[in-house]
């Protein structure tokens, strides 16, 4: 009969040298919407930058690291590449919007 229990017991427990295969717990909820905060103000932040910098001339034009190179200041000095450094900014305000909107708890 002990013999019988003693092996009911090893084979409800995982082998120690063996990952079981239960998911993990997910992270409290705190946690989530905490990272949640952090991921939105950071698209927010990045976003904003990327969208007024190109259009700001003492931070596009002026720039003291953009006179020391030329060619690259011609590149960046051309319409289509402002409007694509602003649209990059818009859409990391739009996927910090997304996230914000389509945000869900994982609980136990």
């Amino acid at each position: 009969m002990a013999v019988q229990q003693e092996l009911l017991l090893m084979e409800a427990e995982p082998p120690r040298g063996e990952p079981s295969h239960e998911a993990p717990a997910p992270a409290p909820v705190w946690l989530q919407r905490m990272s949640l905060i952090v991921l939105v103000l950071f698209c927010f932040y990045i976003g904003g930058l990327l969208s007024v910098i190109p259009w700001s001339p003492r931070y596009w034009n002026q720039n003291a690291w953009l006179l020391a190179h030329p060619t690259l200041q011609t590149l960046l000095g051309k319409g289509w590449v402002r409007g694509i450094v602003t649209g990059v900014g818009l859409l990391d305000i739009w996927i910090g919007v997304s996230e914000l909107l389509h945000y869900k708890d994982f609980r136990n």
